[in-house]
């Protein structure tokens, strides 16, 4: 068994929360962080000595008012495993997070740690059964991501690699979702989105309507929090 599905199969129906006001992370990609504040330092000491995970979760719009106590955040959330990590000299910490599965936040829990803690349950993909279905609707991404990338031919081309091998349509989804320059509250309901199908066609829906380039890397680079 993988660390990752070691940490899923190990999930106790509890999560460290991580929130952040312009980041939607998703299952199946890891994302650069570099941790700062105090009460997110005590997060990574403590996930390092239990089981290496902690989720991911949107900060809702006027966070601002409230960043330093416990603004609102969005239900659904993503739950990461830190897959390497460097301490730094002040205390700092640089971390790539791997994307493991979708959660749904219960209700936060009282806690004697400066950071957020949450009942949760994991998300899985709910895929339908209509395999004609599913090979139209990747048919109809694939077309509508490509004009997304004609000026980057190498980014073009993980795309074409990505649509010419064995993922599931959810994983693409989801890689794409993470990687594109598409709106947060888009990312954010394409994350809210169990079943596969209409997660696709939201994806190509949000595409087909957005006149948006890739204009910058893909994937991302480094969040800081």
């Amino acid at each position: 068994m993988t660390d990752d599905l070691a940490a899923l199969a190990n999930f106790d129906g509890h999560v460290r929360l991580f929130p952040l006001p312009n980041l939607v992370l998703f299952p199946h990609v890891v994302q650069g962080l570099h941790i700062f504040e105090p009460r997110y330092r005590q997060l990574m000491a403590d996930t390092l000595r239990a089981d290496g995970t902690f989720a991911l979760a949107l900060l809702h719009p006027g966070w601002e008012d409230d960043y330093d106590g416990r603004p609102p955040i969005e239900e659904v959330a993503c739950l990461g495993r830190v897959g390497w990590h460097e301490k730094l000299a002040d205390g700092r910490y640089n971390l790539r997070l791997r994307g493991l599965s979708r959660v749904r936040l219960i209700e936060e829990v009282p806690t004697d740690r400066q950071y957020r803690v949450a009942r949760a349950e994991l998300i899985p993909d709910v895929a339908p059964a209509d395999l004609a279905r599913l090979k139209r609707l990747r048919r109809a991404l694939a077309e509508a991501v490509t004009p997304h990338f004609t000026a980057d031919a190498s980014a073009r081309r993980q795309v074409e690699d990505l649509f010419g091998g064995d993922l599931p349509l959810g994983h693409v989804c989801d890689i794409l979702a993470y990687g594109l320059p598409l709106p947060l509250e888009v990312k954010q309901s394409l994350l809210s989105e169990p079943h596969v199908d209409l997660r696709a066609e939201r994806m190509t829906d949000a595409l087909k309507s957005s006149a948006a380039r890739v204009g910058r890397r893909f994937p991302p680079d480094f969040s800081a929090n």
